[in-house]
């Protein structure tokens, strides 16, 4: 089972030094990262940000994160970030209903 990293509330600025630690942790693992969003209910640009940076080191490291369980306004702000583009992204679910 890969290592996970699992978001849960609001995650914005103000919850960014919260979850650095989770990040270095996450950063240091020897297998692609799962990142758990079904339990995040807000996140803004520095999240988005964040989950970039962490596909960015592991990508440099032969690794990949694959982010499971987006609620809609959560993978919307995905997929308008284009995190799901990067390369060592996966995104899983199917795309949300257009309204």
């Amino acid at each position: 089972m890969p290592p996970t990293l699992h978001c849960r509330g609001d995650e914005d600025r103000n919850t960014q030094g919260s979850r650095r630690r989770a990040l270095t942790r996450a950063i240091r693992a020897q297998a692609d990262v799962m990142v758990d969003l079904s339990d995040l209910a807000f996140a803004d640009v520095s999240m988005m940000l964040d989950l970039a940076m962490l596909a960015s080191r592991l990508r440099a490291h032969g690794r990949a994160i694959r982010l499971h369980g987006a609620q809609p306004q959560i993978r919307t702000l995905i997929e308008r970030m284009g995190l799901h583009k990067l390369p060592g992204v996966q995104l899983d679910g199917p795309a949300p209903a257009l309204a």
